[in-house]
């Protein structure tokens, strides 16, 4: 153990922490959720829906794809509406008409009793709507009939989407439903199952005496947190940087680099990586096109053969498609540099993988356009669209795709086996080992997730993976990644590099393992997982701050080894993709997570254009710039020297900087604060609306996208794909040779100018 084993129980203690107190969130969502009546019925005892009603309507929400096109309880898409806000604003109008209309106070009173009063009978399993509610349940089932039967495009769904009598009655139970769990009371609380979410004065729907007291001690979580940490590391030099400047190094040139068989399967990796990284980015610019013109992309009615609901998923699904097989290829890829060997066999596992990889993707998109087009009807949850956001692909695919991630682990152990025999288990191989495993292990929580469960639960277990897995266990495979790099080039040695590692699963993990609950402040859990959600969201901005501080510590050392040295230093542009992931890790997932995470502020903004802020910046941000730089690393050495271009990666590198910022701050930022404003000023209903959302002031906003877009998609993409195609048309032409020379680097002499440090 190259590090004091006081970093592994620290580690070891706020793992066992964090998964204990989600233990008993876990416990308190199965516990406390909304509860799915046995059947609805109105004042007189008739039976208006079922609690299969309800089950059967959300499957119909999902099989449509529908939450990739609205939300419910504020999670999903934004150009539909929030169907929970939707339905209880349009409901509660119908009650209070139903009363005697708006003029009347005894109406408006009378409204907010009857949303407010809890009439489930845990008993028998029986809820009772009022007289009004119950007129209003048969009204809005009409409205949303010609809503989802419409002929046309114009609310960005195909033409005649739903048109059976019988499931848009389902559906809108379901709907009903939601309604309901977000106006009336909890038993024993003066506020409802989603913490008084959604924001609606005709309910008397306000923020809860939690959301403000929780908000204000997350601003002093995050000060005093901030302040803590940095005097703790200004007091003691835990990383010891500058151990690594006692020795000068020259870099070897790529072309010295000798190469297995699976390194050079990497290259048709990256190919497939740059060619699903152009088809998101032309997905996303048609997803934003339905913002800006509805039913009118550039004179051609899109939503006929490419609805919204089917962009968005495309989109989703290919950022975490390229982004996880750039990091497929890139673990593949080093593992013969810190190993010094490869076994036999690797180079075909890796094809294999690929191929694998290709039938996932390509074959989960195509059973998601059939789904939502109606052409899977038996088993549409296992090979269509299984609608939920992050997991749209269905069951068989996802399966699938878990099986090949531990695929790909095994891949890497069968190249790691016999480093990993000499090593001991707090060591960087089995660091990267372990950090490589918990991405299929996490994955594969979202199997927990049903289509026919109540909606609360499926979200719980969803944002497992899409916070856990991304934010936290995705974060620390990149950080050992990036580690390893730096230690094979030799800027740091493994020590300081293992502190680094150590350091980041400490401070992610204390913030982020808890702070998942921050996605979950109005899905109908309890109040305590706003209060845990909030307090450790908050702390999970310590340490973007601190490490995006020491991050240029550790870049600096590269710049200042490349200096000292008459050898090029030939990863220039793929540390520059590196220091960008510093940037947008502080801003995207910092600044702008914990804005929308504070519970006051995502009370009025969750599901607006802030939320897509937040995710573009941090997604792409981190996520994608780094895939990137990996790529750019392995190609370095794929690529002959001469053939090798300098001024396609930095095109692209200005490119997709230049582009994401302008994306951010010409028009997801300066949106999402319009949008919170209205839904605070007016309401969330409104801000939520496609009215508002086509409003002039807003689709100018998002016509002023269009450069920003454009830079990204030519500038950015393209030239990766050229830099991609390279690596696997000019490959080095080499004699094959089983051991590499895993060495990047060779040390020439001692550094006096430091030798006192």
């Amino acid at each position: 153990m190259l590090i004091s084993k006081g970093w592994i129980q620290a580690v070891a203690l706020v793992m066992l922490f964090g998964f204990f107190i989600m233990g008993l969130l876990t416990y308190y969502t199965y516990t406390d959720e909304p509860p799915i009546p046995t059947k609805v019925v109105d004042a007189k005892g008739q039976t208006l829906f079922t609690g299969e009603d309800i089950t059967a309507g959300q499957e119909i929400f999902l099989k449509n794809g529908l939450m990739e096109y609205g939300s419910i309880f504020g999670h999903g898409a934004w150009l539909g509406p929030d169907f929970t806000a939707d339905y209880l604003h349009r409901a509660a109008e119908m009650a209070i008409d139903y009363y005697g209309g708006s003029v009347s106070d005894g109406a408006r009173q009378q409204t907010i009793s009857d949303f407010k009063t809890n009439r489930y009978d845990s008993a028998t399993g029986e809820l009772t709507y009022s007289a009004a509610q119950a007129d209003a349940f048969q009204k809005l089932t009409a409205y949303y009939a010609d809503f989802f039967g419409s002929p046309t495009t114009k609310f960005g769904l195909r033409p005649n989407a739903i048109t059976d009598p019988e499931q848009i009655r389902k559906l809108t139970a379901f709907f009903s439903w939601s309604a309901w769990a977000g106006s009336t009371l909890r038993p024993h609380k003066n506020y409802s199952y989603t913490n008084n979410w959604p924001p609606e004065s005709l309910v008397d729907n306000r923020a809860t005496a939690e959301a403000l007291i929780w908000s204000v001690l997350s601003l002093v979580t995050l000060l005093g947190g901030i302040g803590l940490l940095f005097a703790a590391f200004g007091r003691w030099n835990f990383l010891g940087w500058h151990s690594r400047e006692e020795q000068r190094i020259s870099f070897r040139p790529p072309d010295e680099v000798m190469l297995t068989p699976a390194q050079r399967a990497c290259a048709g990796f990256f190919l497939v990586m740059a060619v699903l990284f152009f088809l998101q980015t032309l997905l996303g610019g048609a997803g934003e096109h339905y913002r800006a013109e509805i039913s009118n992309f550039f004179g051609f009615d899109l939503a006929r053969v490419l609805p919204f609901n089917i962009a968005r998923t495309w989109h989703l699904q290919l950022a975490i498609f390229w982004v996880a097989t750039s990091y497929l290829a890139a673990g593949i890829f080093l593992v013969p540099m810190i190993t010094g060997r490869e076994p036999r066999g690797q180079g075909g596992l890796a094809y294999a993988l690929l191929g694998a990889l290709a039938l996932v993707v390509f074959g989960s998109m195509a059973g998601e356009y059939a789904g939502v087009f109606g052409w899977i009807q038996n088993g549409w949850s296992w090979f269509g669209h299984q609608g939920f956001t992050f997991l749209d692909l269905g069951r068989f695919w996802q399966i699938l795709l878990t099986v090949g991630l531990f695929f790909w682990t095994v891949i890497l152990f069968r190249g790691l086996r016999n480093r990993l025999r000499t090593e001991h288990a707090g060591n960087m191989p089995w660091l990267f080992f372990f950090a490589a495993l918990s991405i299929p292990a996490f994955y594969a929580v979202g199997l927990l997730v049903h289509t026919n469960s109540d909606f609360t639960t499926t979200d719980f277990w969803r944002f497992w993976v899409v916070h856990l897995w991304v934010e936290d266990f995705l974060e620390l495979f990149t950080t050992v990644m990036v580690a390893y790099i730096f230690v094979l080039l030799g800027v740091v040695n493994q020590r300081v590099a293992m502190r680094l590692i150590y350091l980041d699963v400490v401070l992610y993990s204390a913030g982020g393992v808890i702070g998942t609950m921050h996605h979950l402040y109005f899905s109908g859990e309890p109040a305590l997982h706003m209060a845990l959600g909030a307090f450790f969201s908050a702390a999970e901005v310590i340490p973007l701050t601190f490490l995006t501080v020491e991050a240029w510590s550790f870049l600096q050392l590269g710049a200042q080894q490349s200096s000292q040295t008459r050898a090029p230093f030939p990863h220039f542009w793929s540390v520059m993709f590196l220091a960008s992931v510093g940037f947008w890790n502080f801003l995207g997932a910092g600044i702008f997570g914990f804005l929308i995470n504070l519970p006051i502020v995502s009370y009025y903004e969750i599901g607006t254009a802030l939320t897509a802020n937040h995710a573009h910046a941090a997604m792409m941000g981190v996520y994608g710039m780094l895939a990137v730089g990996l790529a750019l690393f392995c190609l370095r050495y794929m690529i002959p020297e001469k053939l090798w271009s300098d001024r396609a990666a930095k095109i692209s590198f200005w490119s997709l900087n230049l582009g994401l910022a302008w994306m951010v701050f010409a028009t997801l930022f300066p949106l999402g604060l319009i949008q919170l404003y209205h839904s605070v000023n007016v309401s969330y209903f409104d801000a939520r609306s496609l009215k508002f959302i086509s409003g002039h002031t807003i689709s100018m906003l998002e016509w002023l996208r269009l450069p920003g877009d454009a830079l990204f998609i030519l500038g950015g993409t393209l030239p990766v794909i050229y830099l991609c195609w390279l690596g696997v048309r000019h490959m080095k032409k080499q004699t094959p040779r089983e051991m590499p020379d895993g060495v990047l680097f060779v040390e020439i002499q001692e550094n006096k100018k430091f030798g006192g440090e």
